[in-house]
């Protein structure tokens, strides 16, 4: 059957959605009924306390998991009317687990990203395109070493790097500054912010919640598998709503230069303890965690 090749979407239009999205797995409800939209042109960020959905969010919209009711679209199609080459030429995603069982340098995992294009006019570019985004991922200086062989951060980077080589107009990261020092993270959001520029959607999952603040455009914020707010980073990143998802008080404070919201837990120490009204511990949620 013949590929259909994607065209390239106008920032603003809508790439990826779910609709009243239902996940179940291993018998437990991990989404509930999760609507959102995802626009070409932006920094789409899920926050949301460990086992909120956020990283079943994003493997629906990869089309890695089974939905029990609902929809997922990609160009306003359900993924299944897609076959696995014509998703991979509309969407990347770089997953939290990296296992690679054969001995691929670096460069050669990076190629991978490569193969939707193959037998097109694009993979005229390969080269050139491995080329930029082992730069972008700033992975250059190991390129000929082997993947097993790179610590945890420096494989992350790897997996960001096959993802760019992709060229797809959606970009999917999960957790991709988990394992990255300080230097390495902003690099990672700036470069999310720089496809966003370009005309990129891209949805990254996040647990720092001052990175989302400070790179999204849109931040959805996920709780119990529901979606308990979404928009702009100031109007859904309040002290209010973050103090009841997290179940922990937390401050939230303009940034002096830029204005983006600044996001703090506030700490409980012998010299501040905390009262019953600050926080109670039967508050919490404590049913089987879910995954992430």
């Amino acid at each position: 059957m013949k590929r259909r090749l994607p065209a390239r979407l106008d920032p603003g239009t809508t790439i990826a959605a779910v609709r009243d999205l239902h996940v179940r797995l291993g018998g437990t409800k991990i989404l509930d009924g999760v609507t959102l939209d995802v626009s070409a042109g932006q920094v789409l960020a899920l926050v949301g306390p460990n086992g909120a959905g956020k990283s079943t969010l994003l493997s629906a919209l990869c089309g890695d998991l089974p939905i029990e009711s609902g929809e997922a679209l990609l160009y306003n199609e359900p993924l299944s009317h897609w076959s696995a080459v014509e998703m991979a030429m509309r969407r990347a995603a770089m997953l939290q687990q990296a296992t690679i069982s054969f001995p691929f340098s670096v460069a050669q995992i990076v190629e991978m990203g490569r193969a939707p294009w193959s037998g097109t006019d694009r993979c005229d570019l390969d080269e050139d395109v491995v080329r930029t985004a082992m730069e972008l991922a700033d992975i250059v200086p190991f390129g000929e070493r082997v993947f097993s062989s790179l610590s945890g951060g420096e494989r992350a980077r790897v997996s960001l790097a096959r993802a760019l080589a992709q060229q797809s107009q959606l970009l999917l990261l999960d957790e991709p500054t988990a394992a990255l020092d300080l230097h390495h993270q902003e690099d990672v959001l700036q470069l999310a912010r720089r496809q966003a520029t370009e005309g990129d959607a891209v949805v990254i999952v996040l647990h720092d919640l001052n990175l989302a603040a400070g790179y999204a455009d849109q931040v959805a914020v996920l709780s119990h598998g529901q979606l308990a707010a979404s928009g702009a980073p100031a109007e859904v990143l309040t002290a209010e709503l973050l103090t009841e998802v997290y179940q922990h008080e937390v401050e939230v404070w303009p940034h002096p230069t830029t204005g983006e919201p600044v996001i703090l837990p506030r700490r409980l120490t012998a010299n501040h303890p905390a009262t019953p009204d600050q926080f109670r511990w039967d508050a919490l949620d404590t049913r089987d965690a879910r995954p992430d």
